[in-house]
């Protein structure tokens, strides 16, 4: 079954994990905020709130080696996965032509 969330709750999820994250490390508030290039209190207002610019929600993730899970977001179905499935010519039907 399909789980329908409000934009609020993936926001308010989404700190929590990165709140996980950073308690996992061991790291303060105010220690990510310094890695991350973020001002302590807008890195707070992010954990309490979900909300924060995307750049800065980058830097974050970046800061905790999860820039990669970003990859999966909006991801094309048919994206390649490696070199090798872009050099290899996938067959294209042709359009068929009708003469009237």
């Amino acid at each position: 079954m399909l789980a329908l969330k409000t934009e609020i709750e993936v926001t308010l999820e989404l700190a929590a994990r990165v709140r996980t994250t950073r308690l996992q490390l061991g790291w303060s508030q105010d220690e990510l905020a310094r890695r991350a290039g973020l001002r302590p209190s807008t890195y707070r207002l992010f954990e309490q709130t979900g909300r924060i610019a995307l750049i800065r929600l980058l830097r974050v993730l970046s800061v905790l080696d999860h820039l990669r899970d970003v990859d999966h977001v909006c991801a094309l179905p048919d994206a390649p996965r490696s070199l090798d499935e872009l050099l290899v010519p996938k067959r294209q039907r042709g359009r068929r032509v009708t003469h009237a």
